[in-house]
């Protein structure tokens, strides 16, 4: 959620999705159901269009079990171990081998995708507290090059008083010395 407590977009976009993948998963298992094929979790994810183990979260393994119980219920026609239960199999096996490539595939671009976005909006967090950060040191900086001045005008001045009050001294000691010597001349 962001600031204003509206949820982000992203988790919107995901939200859509997953409502979007279990619809399909329920319309696969319907048309796996009608068309008498085997339901398994394979299946179904491969006729959704979605990975297996979304065909195993809870709201939607319930849904398949029932199909299965249904299915089970029925009575099954041919020999499962016939040559075409193994060709099919194989072809079945080679089909999920390329989804799972294809899975993979989407998978690493996603990712990708996804490291390049949060990189962006940490670029663009990141900017905005150097740029507040930079002007706040260069307001500092200001401040310090005033004070700088000031203690520079300050201390030219402290160094001429300085000067003048070890004139002053020198000329008193040179006064003193003079007095001392006259008294001691009267003498």
């Amino acid at each position: 959620m962001n600031p204003n407590g509206n949820p982000t977009p992203l988790a919107q976009a995901r939200r859509r999705d997953s409502i979007d993948k279990r619809r399909r998963v329920l319309t696969a298992i319907q048309s796996l159901e009608r068309d008498g094929n085997s339901i398994t979790h394979t299946a179904v994810a491969r006729t959704a269009g979605v990975s297996t183990w979304l065909t195993y979260a809870e709201g939607v393994r319930e849904h398949i079990r029932a199909a299965q119980a249904r299915q089970n219920a029925r009575p099954t026609t041919g020999h499962p171990h016939s040559p075409l239960s193994s060709a099919a199999l194989r072809t079945d096996l080679e089909l999920a081998r390329q989804e799972v490539t294809t899975l993979r595939e989407e998978r690493d671009r996603l990712r990708t995708a996804m490291s390049h976005h949060l990189g962006q909006q940490l670029d663009a967090i990141s900017g905005q507290n150097l740029t507040t950060r930079v002007e706040e040191l260069t307001q500092h900086n200001h401040q310090l090059a005033d004070q700088l001045q000031q203690a520079t005008t300050e201390n030219t001045a402290l160094h001429a008083r300085v000067t003048e009050l070890e004139d002053d001294l020198a000329a008193a000691r040179t006064s003193l010395r003079r007095m001392i010597r006259e008294e001691n001349l009267d003498l």
